[in-house]
């Protein structure tokens, strides 16, 4: 057990406890003392005698981040002999090291060029005896350009002693010490491309690739390390409920996911996954099955997060909630939680919204949806009015609500103004989906989708489900340019869907008694938008073909199903009848009411409505008197051990595919069709989850620091 210790450091008397070093006393009271070998992280080396000081009753110098802190000790960390052995060391390292920094891609941010700051012209004595070897740029995430290594070992020590992995080591080269890769590469030395031998490289040697680098400007350590979580508009916790899952610990996996949204499950089917498009596993070779995990979690969710939510007092506040799809929910679900009275309006007889009427139950199946739905509706002091619509929403502030949240959503298709739109056999995305829903659509034999997002596929795999022979989907984009994922298109292609891609829509042909009969296509050179977001496309010259339909869908966008005159809803409303909100909150025009979710940004993710819905409730608590603070720690503390190891084959391993229903069986008849993507079973989800870098790691080492970044330092 440490004691405390009295000592002098350049005429100043600190206090310290006796298991700490002299150097880390210095910095701990704000005095700097130059050192490069050591890092807070690492075991000390003492190998730079960078961090040499006098110590009275000491003959010659002794090593600070070497030697403990003693009762009476009287250090001067400008001593004579240990300047002029700062200065030779610094001599050393440039010896070796490029002379020019302004090109230096670490340049303002070496540690290296801070202390030759700090320790003054050396007056460069030894002569330059620069290191000979071409940089090695071949492997994924990491760039090493040994010709600036200064062999302060930070790297080697890391990778072994810290993390436990051993891909890179010292060894002699042509008699002179290097640092190298333990194989031909990276991947063959087994490396967990963790970057913890960037985060403590002083002097750039170590790095990633620029396009990497590019990526970290402008955010913070957390936001820039771990761009899974960052990417996330609920910034759910990635790492850390992958880590559980990898564990075993599958029920703190599903509280850590409801920390931040409360449709877990869902979502584990349905969620558009940005994460994954910047998962950095995709520069080794595909990214983390994130969303599988995420339903895994979910599905083997024990409830015990039920126990730590909050659950504040009742404030004897009302909150009236417009809109029970995803956005609302949430909404109604926080409001509860902080103690309001909440009453949700919803104008079909369930709730869900888009989730229930826009998405079709063989990709999200109810069963999932309705049991969360009630675990939102345990949460507290909620009451659901279904088949209610509120045509004017500050009504309901005279009717006794303190505060509106409104999330109604896009649930009216849009037709394109074309010839034959309004012909018998033709339908809108939104009245298709939601017939689909209540099992009142009908199809006939040859269908043609227009549009090439999600919405589009799903009413390509409905329209197979109820029956079609053949479903073509036609789409102004090219084939990598479609909003579908790339997922859900190879699934609708597998079903036998047909895709045109890079077409645009003439008219819609008559069968000569008031019923379509096809769409006259033709294929576009070049489509763009102006300065002014008007849509300009060069056709090419003799590609008009007709696609044979007997049912057209429209699948080109929703909007809102409230009026276009402000009069009327009572709100200012931007871009025809989207509602208007004065900041990130949500805040309507009027004082009281709020908005999120696709109502304001129009058609885009769940996921995304659930985050805006979080903001606009926290707002509204501070409105009504509380502090906004809906955070949870609804799973247990978790150990982020920094030993991570050898795994054999890491860079190698691919992504785990999850279990989907093949076809022909998963395109069945519309009473029979049930979920078709199985997602993973345990051994799957386990394998899928050892794959991921764990990027957080990186942000558990202590950041560098510049002697300017300490209180007293050098005077200038």
């Amino acid at each position: 057990m440490s004691e405390k210790v009295t000592l002098t450091i350049d005429g100043q008397t600190i206090v310290a406890d006796s298991d700490k070093t002299i150097l880390e006393a210095a910095l701990d009271n704000g005095i700097y003392i130059p050192h490069l070998c050591n890092h807070e992280d690492l075991y000390p080396a003492g190998a730079c005698r960078l961090c040499v000081v006098g110590q009275q009753g000491v003959e010659g110098v002794v090593t600070s981040c070497t030697t403990r802190v003693k009762e009476g000790m009287v250090i001067d960390t400008h001593d004579e002999t240990a300047e002029k052995i700062r200065k030779l060391s610094c001599d050393f390292m440039f010896k070796t090291h490029p002379s020019e920094c302004t090109g230096c891609p670490k340049y303002g941010k070496c540690q290296l060029q801070s202390i030759s700051q700090y320790v003054g012209d050396t007056g460069r004595k030894l002569k330059a005896n620069t290191i000979n070897i071409k940089a090695n740029n071949e492997n994924p995430m990491i760039l090493h350009e040994m010709y600036r290594c200064i062999l302060c070992g930070r790297c080697v020590r890391v990778c072994n002693d810290v993390r436990g992995v051993g891909a890179i080591k010292f060894k002699e080269v042509n008699g002179r010490m290097q640092v190298v890769i333990d194989g031909e590469s990276l991947k063959e030395a087994n490396c967990r491309f963790c970057t913890a031998c960037v985060e403590v490289c002083p002097t750039g040697s170590i790095r990633e690739h620029q396009e990497l680098a590019d990526k970290l400007v402008g955010k913070t350590r957390e936001e820039g390390f771990v761009p899974c979580r960052n990417t996330c508009p609920a910034h759910v916790d990635v790492p850390r409920y992958v880590r559980f899952i990898k564990e075993g610990n599958y029920s703190a996996a599903a509280a850590t996911v409801r920390e931040k949204v409360p449709f877990p499950h869902a979502l584990g089917y349905i969620c558009v996954h940005n994460c994954e498009l910047e998962c950095k596993r995709t520069e080794i070779n595909e990214p983390i099955s994130i969303r599988n995990l995420k339903r895994f979690a979910a599905q083997h969710d024990d409830g015990a997060w039920k126990e730590k939510g909050f659950h504040k007092p009742a404030t004897g506040k009302k909150v009236a909630v417009v809109g029970a799809g995803p956005a609302g929910m949430t909404a109604a679900n926080y409001a509860a939680k902080l103690g309001h009275s909440v009453t949700v309006f919803e104008a079909r007889p369930l709730a869900g919204g888009q989730m229930r009427y826009g998405i079709p139950n063989y990709r999200l199946p109810r069963e999932a949806l309705d049991a969360e739905i009630n675990d939102i509706l345990a949460q507290g002091d909620i009451e659901v009015k279904y088949n209610t619509v509120i045509e004017n929403a500050p009504e309901l502030l005279k009717q006794g609500y303190d505060a509106i949240f409104v999330a109604i959503g896009t649930h009216a298709g849009t037709k394109l103004p074309i010839k034959g739109n309004d012909l018998k056999g033709v339908f809108v995305n939104a009245d298709f989906l939601r017939d689909f829903e209540e099992g009142k659509a009908a199809v006939g034999g040859k269908v043609v989708i227009l549009g090439g997002g999600n919405v589009a596929v799903d009413c390509a795999g409905a329209a197979l489900r109820l029956g079609a022979k053949s479903v073509s989907m036609a789409c102004l984009e090219a084939y990598d340019k479609m909003t579908a994922t790339e997922e859900e298109r190879a699934w609708a292609e597998e079903e036998g869907v047909k895709i045109y891609n890079s077409k645009t829509f003439h008219e819609i042909l008559d069968d000569g008694s008031g019923r379509c009969a096809g769409v006259r296509i033709q294929g576009i050179e070049k489509f763009y938008f102006d300065e002014n977001r008007k849509a300009h496309m060069n056709l090419e010259e003799g590609t008009e073909e007709v696609l044979e339909a007997d049912t057209v869908i429209f699948a080109v966008g929703q909007r809102p199903t409230i009026s276009s005159d402000p009069d009327v809803f009572g709100l200012e409303l931007t871009h025809g009848n989207y509602i208007q909100t004065k900041d990130a909150s949500g805040a309507a025009s009027v004082e009281g009411i709020w908005a999120a979710g696709d109502v304001v940004t129009g058609t885009q993710s769940v996921i995304k409505a659930i985050a805006a819905a979080r903001d606009a409730v926290s707002a509204i608590d501070r409105y009504l008197g509380g502090d906004g603070c809906i955070d949870e720690a609804l799973a247990p503390e978790q150990f982020k051990d920094p030993h991570i190891g050898v795994m054999e084959h890491f860079g190698e391993k691919e992504r785990v595919q999850p279990r989907v229903v093949p076809v022909p069986e998963r395109v069945v008849s519309y009473s029979s069709c049930g979920p078709m993507d199985m997602g993973f079973d345990e051994e799957m989800a386990k394998c899928e989850a050892s794959r991921c870098l764990q990027c957080d790691l990186r942000c558990e080492l202590a950041p560098q620091k510049f002697w300017s970044d300490y209180v007293q330092g050098k005077e200038e």
